[in-house]
């Protein structure tokens, strides 16, 4: 039987459902989709928990975060981890981030309502499996470092899964790794012992995001964007926003069954 994801524990429920309003900051964000939140465990089991910066569009399909292209990475570098399942992710912020509007939004995570809610999120979903926490990106370095009832536990601070400087990313993944792998216990069906991120960034190093991380009834293919990377046109996400109606429209491709 398929195993999916279903839904956070009845606490963390109630606390996600109390977020603070972004109505304030909206024309930072994409805000007329919503919030999104998680994905992985939120019982306090999780021995890593990644904090990265907002969800996108196929986050908004999926109801889970770090579903697209920076997902799929993100699960790449969990896979060399020897994590499977023992991973909790969230962001810095529950809306989707418009790129261009970074600075103006940021005075929003240390907002003290928003910073209050956050830290509860963190406290509620971490405990004494947590062996490490991974930033990934500027806004999500500086959520865990208001966090101020964060675990006794490793911190690593690293770009984030889209950032635009791929050597930089290479080199400061492949050191995280590396150090990683001597905290994190690897999940009993994981293997920590595969190759680490080379020169370059290869389509061996993403891994597709697990059914059980995602909802009942989403397609079989979803979380897995290797056939658009590999189609031409070449497009590393199967969810878009389209240009002409970019706040209010989605597009979403599925890959030709055969």
């Amino acid at each position: 039987m398929v195993e999916f994801d279903a839904g956070p524990p009845a606490a963390v429920a109630r606390h996600l459902g109390s977020l603070p309003s972004y109505a304030a900051y909206r024309d930072h964000f994409w805000y007329d989709w919503g919030p999104i939140f998680y994905r992985g465990r939120l019982n306090r089991s999780a021995r890593l928990l990644g904090v990265a910066s907002d969800p996108g569009p196929t986050e908004r399909i999926a109801g889970r975060t770090l579903v697209g292209d920076a997902g799929q990475r993100v699960q790449g570098f969990l896979a060399k981890l020897g994590l499977t399942s023992s991973y909790a992710l969230v962001n810095a912020y529950a809306y989707a981030l418009r790129p261009s509007r970074a600075q103006q939004a940021a005075p929003l995570l240390s907002e003290q309502d928003h910073l209050r809610w956050r830290n509860t999120l963190l406290d509620l979903i971490t405990g004494p499996n947590t062996q490490a926490i991974v930033a990934f990106g500027a806004q999500a370095r500086t959520a865990v470092r208001l966090w101020d009832g964060k675990p006794d536990v490793p911190v690593f601070e690293v770009p984030h899964p889209s950032s635009r400087s791929p050597q930089v990313l290479l080199d400061s993944w492949r050191k995280a790794v590396t150090d990683l792998r001597d905290i994190v216990t690897p999940d009993p069906d994981g293997d920590p012992t595969g190759p680490n991120y080379g020169p370059k960034f290869l389509e061996t190093d993403y891994a597709a995001v697990p059914l059980r991380d995602l909802p009942f009834g989403v397609p079989p293919w979803f979380g897995d964007d290797a056939w658009g990377r590999a189609d031409k046109p070449k497009h590393n996400n199967c969810v878009e926003r389209p240009s002409d109606d970019p706040l209010n429209s989605l597009l979403w491709r599925a890959p030709k069954q055969a």
